[in-house]
Parts: structure tokens; C-alpha cells; sequence
């Protein structure tokens, strides 16, 4: 221990903060200011990884929350050696490696993407969640830490209580959150907006609270320790801090604790660069550079935590001798694949709804899949997720053993910690809710997609055929929301998101096995409340033919020379095979029906494939108990669709199917009104 160049240390991470931001004219320079003392404590000290291996499976992770702090973190991992001056210095420019607030890069020790405050700690506890999980299959030499780092306006968003009961009912004692103090928002003090008690709530929630003075050391240390050696609950360390610490005016008088060295370049504000730099012990010639004394520190420090990870690994390694079965299994959670898997062994009964016919999926993938999580926002029982966990046990407090999380009603929550479940890594996370509250979920989605997460979604009670519920429990515009995502490319160039809505149980089938198959994007399952009548197979094997739809669209029905392609997905599909049988029995027309599970997929193939599936040549017809433009792009602009643009009504989904025009005889006669046109 060495105050002195502990000192140095932090007032290093300040200038380099400082710097960045005035050299990028933007940014936050107040916080990380305020946060360097425990970020330099706790990563000369206590954080746990190997300098020479980043991605190691075993090392502690910290997830920043507060996003807009991102400057905190690239002068961290400067001293840690993880960037370099240049890159420091081409903050928040076009093709620099340290955007304005952090994207996942487990090479240089970004764990998380982070911005949207709430969603970073929570992302957290599900890394936590999964750390456990494989604790509880491989042994307590699996001991790593998961550390949060979080502000004021995270601790206000509401996911924060979703986060916070969790992680205390769970006793993740494996999770440890720093609340960087400062009494300071981007536009207020906090005493404007919240007279809340922190510390008494998280107790509430079963967390271990301690409050220390962020500046100092000592204190910092004691709290880090007494967290590390914490067995029953999370902890949360309130640091009261002083946001802008450090800075100074002109005439070198303390500027420090205002509202406005939140979010701006501090020489907008009445402090002054150059003097700042100074009573920092910076250059403001050379900003850029380490400190000789911190330099020489951090040389040692990397020595020595790659000293301690080759102990770490040594231990890990005899373990792995004395057993290999298990260090194979673990190795095989770890590298992502899929055991062995025969989806055309499921089986199920007919007519089924395909949330029922995802049940039978998930009870199979429950007793083949040993590195799954499911969890449901309470409706189990509802989205039918039941089927997995009538085959395990939930997650509990001291028994990770089960594979089932049960979430309670927080449908953002619980997207956010199978978020942080996929990042941390040998867990698949599958998470469910009603298709209509997916709107909870959607900065989770978002998030899923930007960092390249291998997410299941399961949406049930997919339409206005949820019936009696009436609107609120409805979905109309949700399926043309999150298709928005298939059109959109992650930074990989791929499209964002696959989403599917299967029209059968065959369908649902290959739905499961398209998911499980996607590991680099988030997948959303679209499921049907209602019994849907199965697609007749065209030879031996309906799940064979339905195979066809990992192409995202394929003919269900197909004649030579058609006189019009009918077009659906989801339970419309057998609503157009019910409207075809009128049309060729009645007005002996030549009918095809194309299944497109997935248009962002469908538009992934050939051209070639695509015209045989929807010909240009011919009349387009689409179905969607949507909006019209779940399908207008797929009929072009000769092409017709029946939709819905309007809220649903309380009624029995029957009723409404009538009322709507959502059956085959008021289907066919829409075809042939259309058919007049061309």
C-alpha cells in the first residue's frame, strides 16, 4: 500500500478523463472524476484476470452501467495496458476503438455495451446468474466476481428494481455494485427528484449495504474486502463521491461538486482546463501520457495479476485431471455449440397451439440441453414455458441447481440479466412473456441485437385471437415492430434479429431449431394462444417439408401456373389454406400459399428461390393479423394485403375472427374483390 502513488494513480485516470473529453469537445467528465479512487483500488487490488489471456472463462467482470462514464473505464485499461495513447486520444471519433459510452470488447475488458441507464448492472446480475449456475455443476474453485459499477440516474430507473430484487432474493453473493454518489444528474442535483433512502431499500431486497467516503482508500478497500468475503448476499457500496474532484478555476480555487461538470467539456464550464491539468500532476502539453511513478506501479500490477492467473490456472487445471468428464462438459458449455439433436423426435398432438407445440420443445430441450435457462415474466404456465420446468427446478438462494428462473412481472429485467447471462458466457438464455409485452422489453431487444447475443425470445398469445383480454393484452403493431430488426444490420453486417412466426406445429419445430442454431443474434419466437390446424404434409413427413422454412419461406401448398399466391405467416397460414379450398372448389381457381416464417431470412436467398416462392408475375395476396405492412413488402406495390389497423375488442377470438374478416370464406372473398383489380 502506498498513498502516495495511489494518489498519483487516480489523479491520473481524472486527467486522462479530463483530456479526452476537451480533446473530443464532448462527453462526461465529472464522473469519472469522481469514480476513479475505487476504480484504481479495485483494479490494482482486487480484480482477478489474466493480463495475457482476456477472454479467460474465469476471470472477474465488471459491468459499467453508468455508460456515459466510458472515459472512467479507457483510462483504467490505459494504465492496464489495453489501449494505447493513441486510442486514448481518438475518443468518440469515427473509427476509433473507445466510442462515447463503451460496446462490448471482452479483448480490451469491455463486458457490457452500455448507455441506456438500469439495463448495465442489470446485465450484471444475469452474468452473476450464470457464474453461479456453473458453480453449481463444476465446483467452488469457480469463484469469480462480478462487479457493478453504477450512478444516480441508474439507481432511478425502474429496471433497477427488478435488478435489485432479484439479485437479493437470489443472494448473489458473487455480485458486488459500487453507486458512485455524487448527488449530482445531468440537468439536477438528485435532492430535486428523489428523497429516496439507497441503502435501506437495497436492505429491504436482502443486499448487504455499506456506505463509505469514495475517496478513500482505506475505506474503499475494507468495503472491497468485506464484499469479497460476503457468502449470503449482494453487495452494494455507496461511495459518496464529489463529482468534478479536482478541478479547478483559473485562479486555482477547488470547482468541484456543480451540476455542470456533468456533461460537458470542463472548459465550458468555470473551472479551467490547463489549471485542472495541472493540480492533477498532468502535462497539459503531453495530457495523454501515464505518469513515470504510475507507469512503473501498473507494470508491477500487470505482473502480478498475470502471476495470479497462472495460479488460478494451475489450480484449475489439477482439477481438470482429476475430472475430465466433467472438465469436457464444460469445455463443450463454454465453446457455444449444441449437443447432438433430434427435433423430429418431438412429438405432439394435432391442432395444437404453437406455445403448446413450443412446450413439447422446451420439455425435450430440458432433458438435452444441460447449459439452458429459461425464465418467464410469471406465466409459466401461460406461455407455456412450464414444459421446461416441469423437467427441472427453479433457481433458488443457495441452490443453483435447477435450470428455471422465475423472474416475477418484470419483462425488461429479465431481458436484460439473459443478456448478461449470454455475455458471461457457457449459459443459453431463453426468456418468455406475452407477445403484447414485449413493448417492456424492447431496450433489452435493442441491446441483444447491437451486442450480437444469442437471446431466445419466446412471445406467446401472438394476436387479437387472445380475444376476451381485449386490447391491452392484443398485439397489432408489435410483429411490424420487431420485424423493423430484421431489416436492421448489427455491426457484423448481418440483419439484427430473426424473428419467426411459425404456422404450425411442425413449424414451431424448426422455429426451435432455427433459434438454437443462431448464436450471434437475438431470436424472437412468435407463438399462437389458439389451436391452429396443422398444415397437411405434401408427402411422408410434415416436419421434413417444414424444414423448408429455415429458408423463411417455402410453399405449403403449390400447383403449377397459379392464379393468384396467398401469403401469410403464423395461424393466417390456415386461414389461407381454408379461404384456397373455397376459391378452387367454388370459383376454380389454381391456388399457391407461401409460409414466410421469417422475411428477413427469405430475403437472404437467391433471387431465383425468392421468385419461385412469390413470383413477380403473379397476383399477391397477403394475410397478417397484424399491420399491412408485416407483408406489403413481400407482395410489392401490385400486390394486395388484409391486415388490421386498428386496436383489437373484447370478445371470444371466434367473434372476433368474424368481425374482422379473418376466416376463409371472408378471406376468399377478399381474394377474389382483389382479383378484380388485376
Amino acid at each position: 500500500m502506498n498513498k502516495q502513488i495511489d494518489q498519483q494513480a487516480a489523479d491520473n485516470i481524472r486527467a486522462l478523463a479530463v483530456a479526452m473529453v476537451e480533446k473530443a469537445n464532448s462527453g462526461h467528465p465529472g464522473g469519472p472524476m469522481g469514480g476513479a479512487d475505487f476504480m484504481h483500488i479495485l483494479y490494482s487490488e482486487f480484480f482477478n484476470f489474466d493480463p495475457t489471456d482476456m477472454t479467460w472463462a474465469f476471470r472477474d467482470r465488471f459491468f459499467m452501467d453508468a455508460g456515459h462514464l466510458s472515459t472512467l473505464m479507457y483510462a483504467q485499461y490505459y494504465l492496464l495496458g489495453n489501449y494505447a495513447k493513441e486510442d486514448i486520444a481518438n475518443f468518440r471519433q469515427w473509427g476509433s476503438i473507445t466510442p462515447g459510452h463503451p460496446e462490448v470488447d471482452f479483448e480490451r475488458g469491455i463486458e457490457n455495451t452500455s448507455g441506456p441507464l438500469g439495463q448495465g448492472h442489470t446485465m450484471g446480475v444475469g452474468a452473476a446468474i450464470a457464474a453461479k449456475y456453473l458453480k453449481a455443476r463444476f465446483g467452488d474453485w469457480m469463484n469469480h466476481k462480478v462487479y457493478g459499477f453504477i450512478s444516480d440516474g441508474g439507481i432511478q430507473e425502474e429496471v433497477s428494481q427488478g435488478a435489485g430484487r432479484i439479485a437479493g432474493h437470489l443472494g448473489l453473493s458473487n455480485f458486488i455494485m459500487f453507486f458512485d454518489s455524487n448527488d449530482i444528474q445531468l440537468s439536477t442535483s438528485t435532492d430535486e427528484v428523489t428523497t429516496e433512502d439507497t441503502a435501506m431499500k437495497y436492505e429491504s431486497w436482502g443486499w448487504k449495504v455499506v456506505t463509505i467516503d469514495g475517496h478513500n482508500h482505506d475505506e474503499i478497500r475494507k468495503a472491497l474486502k468485506d464484499a469479497n468475503n460476503e457468502t449470503e448476499k449482494p453487495t452494494l457500496i455507496i461511495g459518496k463521491t464529489v463529482i468534478g474532484k479536482g478541478s479547478v478555476t483559473a485562479e486555482g480555487k477547488p470547482f468541484e461538486g456543480y451540476c455542470e461538470l456533468h456533461g460537458q467539456p470542463i472548459s465550458n464550464t468555470d473551472a479551467d482546463y490547463e489549471k485542472t491539468l495541472l493540480n492533477l500532476g498532468a502535462n497539459p502539453e503531453k495530457p495523454f501520457d501515464i505518469y513515470k511513478d504510475v507507469q512503473e506501479f501498473y507494470k508491477n500490477v500487470i505482473a502480478e495479476k498475470t502471476a495470479n492467473a497462472a495460479k488460478k490456472k494451475a489450480e484449475i487445471n489439477a482439477w481438470r485431471a482429476e475430472n475430465k468428464e466433467l472438465a469436457d462438459k464444460l469445455d463443450f458449455f463454454l465453446s457455444g455449440e449444441l449437443p447432438e439433436l433430434d427435433f423430429s423426435s418431438v412429438s405432439f398432438k394435432e391442432g395444437l397451439a404453437t406455445r403448446a407445440a413450443s412446450s413439447a420443445v422446451l420439455g425435450y430441450l430440458a432433458e438435452n440441453v444441460e447449459n439452458m435457462i429459461v425464465s418467464s415474466a410469471d406465466l409459466s404456465n401461460s406461455d407455456k414455458t412450464d414444459g421446461f420446468l416441469k423437467k427441472t427446478h427453479a433457481i433458488q438462494k443457495n441452490d443453483f441447481t435447477g435450470s428455471f428462473l422465475q423472474a416475477g412481472v418484470a419483462e425488461l429485467t429479465m431481458a436484460c440479466i439473459a443478456n448478461g447471462i449470454a455475455l458471461h458466457g457457457g449459459v443459453i438464455p431463453v426468456v418468455a412473456t406475452f407477445f403484447v409485452f414485449s413493448d417492456y422489453m424492447k431496450p433489452a431487444i435493442r441491446l441483444s441485437a447491437l451486442q450480437e447475443l444469442g437471446v431466445k425470445y419466446v412471445w406467446t398469445h401472438d394476436a387479437f385471437r387472445v380475444g376476451e383480454d381485449g386490447p391491452t393484452h392484443q398485439p397489432i403493431e408489435q410483429e411490424a415492430q420487431i420485424r423493423l430488426l430484421e431489416k436492421l444490420k448489427n455491426h457484423s453486417g448481418d440483419p439484427s434479429f430473426l424473428a419467426l412466426r411459425p404456422a404450425d406445429s411442425a413449424e414451431t419445430v424448426v422455429a426451435w431449431k432455427m433459434a438454437l442454431e443462431n448464436k450471434k443474434r437475438p431470436t424472437g419466437l412468435i407463438l399462437s394462444r389458439q389451436g391452429i390446424k396443422d398444415i397437411e404434409a405434401q408427402g411422408d413427413s410434415r416436419y421434413n417439408e417444414a424444414l423448408a422454412a429455415e429458408k423463411g419461406g417455402y410453399l405449403v401448398k403449390e400447383v403449377e401456373n397459379p392464379d393468384v399466391v396467398l401469403i401469410a405467416n403464423g395461424s393466417e397460414v390456415s386461414t389461407l389454406v381454408a379461404a384456397a379450398e373455397i376459391l378452387e372448389k367454388e370459383n376454380n381457381l389454381k391456388v399457391n400459399i407461401a409460409s414466410v416464417i421469417s422475411e428477413g431470412v427469405f430475403r437472404l436467398q437467391s433471387k431465383e428461390y425468392q421468385n419461385s416462392v412469390i413470383p413477380k408475375n403473379k397476383p399477391l395476396f397477403g394475410l397478417t393479423a397484424g399491420l399491412p405492412v408485416n407483408l406489403e413488402g413481400l407482395v410489392g406495390e401490385n400486390g394486395k394485403v388484409f391486415g388490421l389497423e386498428h386496436f383489437g375488442y373484447s370478445a371470444p377470438a371466434k367473434v372476433l375472427d368474424d368481425k374482422f374478416g379473418f376466416t376463409g370464406e371472408k378471406v376468399s372473398q377478399q381474394v377474389l374483390e382483389y382479383l378484380k383489380t388485376v
